[in-house]
């Protein structure tokens, strides 16, 4: 009888101890992926960059739409690189024009296209919007130093724009066999970038400084 008591607490005991840890392994990976999901605060000193100088930055790419013929271009996304030592000035083009601005022959720098790459280390990208995944994923393979970008994906979403709802922070999660690390930092200087991509499909939200909507239209004009 003893012996059976014996065997009956030695189960109960591992059965106990096999629920504990499933609870704790449930609890660990719960919060693992709750971590997974975490962007670094817009206002830390990333990399020894002050948030002013992030913020510069952010205000720089929101800058460029001002070069635009329209002062309400539908699609508000601009994106500015930057070297934190000297600095060149979407996504993609942006990435296409600084191997341009490095590579030029009779510019500069005159990189070869070998060095242009390696230089991508040491620059940060910042735009005012979350970029698509695809564009998230050329960041990565370029291999900057850092990518900044404000208003996110989520919003863009809630704002009415058609978006792949793969965020920047799952395309760098998936991304570390690269041979190249990088920081990601969102939500820079939102308040200031969410309106930008507040009024293309809200017919209540106002239109950017120089536009309106006329004779009943809900698109917003040049004035």
């Amino acid at each position: 009888m003893g012996y059976m008591l014996y065997l009956t607490f030695i189960v109960f005991v591992v059965v106990s101890v096999k629920q504990v840890f499933a609870h704790t392994h449930e609890h660990v990976h719960a919060h693992a992926a709750s971590l997974q999901n975490i962007v670094a605060l817009p206002n830390l000193a990333i990399n020894s960059v002050p948030v002013a100088v992030q913020e510069h930055w952010i205000r720089r790419a929101k800058a460029a739409l001002t070069e635009l013929v329209s002062p309400c271009s539908f699609s508000a996304f601009a994106t500015v690189i930057v070297n934190h030592t000297s600095s060149t000035a979407g996504e993609i083009a942006a990435i296409q024009n600084c191997t341009a601005v490095l590579t030029d022959p009779h510019g500069p720098h005159k990189l070869t296209p070998s060095q242009a790459q390696a230089a991508f280390a040491d620059l940060s990208l910042y735009t005012n919007a979350e970029s698509c995944p695809m564009c998230a994923s050329a960041i990565r393979w370029a291999g900057f130093r850092e990518y900044v970008y404000g208003t996110s994906i989520e919003t863009l979403i809630l704002l009415g724009w058609a978006q792949i709802r793969i965020p920047s922070i799952e395309v760098f999660r998936q991304s570390f066999d690269l041979p190249h690390s990088a920081r990601l930092m969102g939500g820079v200087l939102a308040n200031e970038t969410d309106p930008l991509f507040s009024w293309q499909f809200n017919p209540e939200f106002p239109c950017p400084a120089g536009c309106a909507r006329q004779n009943g239209s809900t698109t917003c004009r040049p004035v």
